[in-house]
Parts: C-alpha cells; structure tokens; sequence
C-alpha cells in the first residue's frame, strides 16, 4: 500500500535528529563520499525494478534542490504563495535520471545546496516562521520546508548506502 502524505512527512521528519541546516551542511560530502566508494557501471546498477539506482538517487537529489531554491525563495518573498508539489517519478522518468551523469548530479547538488545554505543562514527569526501552502501537505513554514529537506537528505543518503552495501557485499562473495 502506498503511504499517506501524513506517514511521509512523519517517516522524514523522524530522521531529523539534529539541527537541519548541520544536516544539510553535511550532506554534500557524505554524498560526494558514498558516491566515490562506487564505480562505473555500478553506479547506474539497481539492485531491483523498484528500488533507484545511486545515478538516479544523485539526479533526484540535484532536481530536489532545484525545486528547494524556487520553494525557499518563494516562500520568503511572497508569504502564504502556493507551493506545488511534484512527481518524482515522472521526473526521473523524463528527464532521464538513468543517463545521468552521476559525478555531474553530485556537483550539481553541491552548488545548488551551496547557494541554498547562504541563503538560508542570512535569514531573519521572522523569515524562518513564514510559510506557503504546498499543494499535498498545506500550510509550511520555511522552518518546517528545511527540516523536511534535512529528512530527505537523510533518506537518501541512506538508500545510498544500502545500495553501496548491497553491491560491496556482492563483489565480496
């Protein structure tokens, strides 16, 4: 059975431990280290139909923060605007994430989260407590869009290196 927008937002959240922006900080070494323990075609390899590969992870990953710049930027500046949602899986689908170059996704996001964090650590007490309406989950603060973007980190990372594991544990036996 598919999971509710609630048991999403509930299963990302509860991977948010610490504060977001350290989170988040830290996401772009550990992801360029998960990243450099694998190579060539492992890299575009899934384990099985449903799960993504590390290059689709990346891509998804580089497109998420795209998607987290415009939600930021438009929530600072225009409180209570709209948020849409969007299909991971139709953009995976059509933008090729399977093609991907993987080192490109990874430095893509970098600079991306980069710019993000600058962003981010510029912002007011006031700023940080105002929201938009996404389109599946309603009213979100900026603080609440950060936590949950750390959360997504966290999850992918981890998926990551699973996948990672998966495949060491393989070229092992």
């Amino acid at each position: 059975m598919a999971e509710t927008v609630e048991q999403y937002v509930e299963r990302i959240l509860s991977n948010v431990d610490q504060d977001p922006l350290s989170i988040q900080s830290a996401t772009k070494r550990n992801l360029e280290q998960l990243v450099a323990s694998v190579s060539g075609e492992n890299l575009k390899r899934r384990l099985s139909p449903e799960r993504w590969s590390i290059a689709e992870i990346a891509a998804h990953l580089a497109d998420a923060e795209v998607v987290a710049a415009f939600r930021i930027r438009k929530i600072v500046s225009e409180p209570g605007c709209a948020l849409a949602a969007f299909d991971q899986d139709a953009w995976a689908k059509n933008l090729n994430y399977e093609e991907r170059d993987t080192a490109q996704s990874v430095e893509d996001f970098g600079r991306l989260r980069d710019m993000n964090l600058a962003l981010l650590r510029k912002l007011t007490a006031d700023e940080w407590e105002r929201h938009g309406i996404h389109a599946e989950r309603g009213k979100e603060t900026l603080r609440r869009v950060v936590e949950l973007y750390a959360g997504h980190d966290i999850n992918h990372l981890r998926q990551i290196g699973s996948v990672v594991k998966d495949i060491q544990s393989e070229q092992a036996a």
